[in-house]
């Protein structure tokens, strides 16, 4: 079955524009009927909410790409396909967990600044250990180990 574009903003929330914007990033698929209206089918509401969803969650347009690129286009994935999909954001969603969960506890300490000399900061750079390899800025999107 068919929807319109005004179709799936209604129903996902999600602007025209968007859509335009997540099939140029090949996110999302349409087509063009006769009357040369853009056509979606149905089940672009769940890769929309899928979409959505992982971006509320820091996910990259990279990342979300890259997953459903094993979904069917034009069909409602099965179950199976949606839990091989979830479980292959898991591990990273975990990462992502920890690494926020150890900013908020050195926040007091440090701020992501950049400043890779301070002799205090213990979530980045315990000890200065970090001067005699490194330069720049800060560390943040390293892996809090």
């Amino acid at each position: 079955m068919d929807i319109s574009i005004g179709e799936v903003v209604k129903r996902s929330g999600v602007s025209s524009s968007a859509l335009h914007f997540y099939e140029r990033k090949g996110l999302i698929t349409s087509w063009r009927n006769q009357g040369n209206q853009r056509r979606y089918h149905r089940s672009v509401l769940r890769r929309v909410a899928v979409i959505k969803a992982a971006q509320q969650v820091g996910l990259t347009l990279e990342e979300i790409s890259a997953a459903l690129g094993s979904l069917p286009k034009h069909q409602a994935p099965s179950k199976k396909q949606w839990a091989t999909l979830a479980s292959s954001w898991h591990e990273m969603l975990e990462h992502r967990i920890h690494t926020l969960k150890a900013l908020q506890q050195d926040l007091d300490g440090c701020i992501g600044c950049g400043c890779l000399s301070l002799d205090s900061c213990n979530l980045r750079n315990p000890q200065d250990e970090n001067a005699k390899t490194h330069q720049g800025a800060n560390f943040l999107t390293d892996v809090i180990e």
